[in-house]
């Protein structure tokens, strides 16, 4: 039981380690003045690999981290708070679609596009409130729906492909 948790905490850290370098290194110029990354799609993973609470954790950590480090401090609680629930939320709908579908495409799609919700609708509703940015909040959404549609496109992508290579069988829920 000990050693399910370590590895459990160890993989999570990885994640959000993963997460961070995703988000970081690779960046495509967008056509909303942005970049588009992989690291949505890392916090995707997250919640599917290591189940919603080592997950939700993972891709809060590794969010922020990439804010924080990144000078961008008032987004810090916003961003921990905005991917934790997409994490959650994608591991916890994938485990349910997972039973009902047989192949692991269409439960990534689905579990990634819900937790692309949570992060535009997320990220609108913090600068909208928190930040204090009004209506002007609205014009990030273009921006945030394309990012977060290349995210759920990666865990699409890169999912099933480690589903295959048999690596769910060592990390369990």
């Amino acid at each position: 039981m000990k050693k399910d948790r370590i590895t459990k905490l160890t993989l999570a850290a990885l994640m959000a380690a993963l997460t961070y370098v995703a988000t970081t290194i690779v960046k495509i110029p967008s056509p909303t003045n942005g970049f588009i990354h992989p690291g949505d799609g890392m916090v995707f993973l997250s919640g599917i690999l290591l189940g919603p609470i080592y997950g939700a954790f993972a891709a809060g950590i590794g969010s922020m981290l990439v804010d924080l480090l990144s000078g961008y401090t008032q987004y810090v609680l916003g961003t921990f708070v905005i991917k934790a629930l997409a994490a959650f939320t994608c591991g916890l709908l994938y485990r349910v679609l997972s039973t009902r579908f047989h192949n692991a495409i269409l439960p990534s799609i689905l579990s990634g596009l819900a937790a692309s919700s949570i992060i535009v609708l997320g990220y609108f509703g913090y600068t909208y409130l928190f930040l204090g940015m009004g209506i002007s909040a609205a014009a990030d959404i273009p921006g945030n729906i394309i990012q977060t549609l290349f995210g759920t496109f990666t865990v699409t992508i890169i999912f099933p492909a480690l589903k295959k290579a048999n690596i769910f069988t060592y990390i369990t829920h």
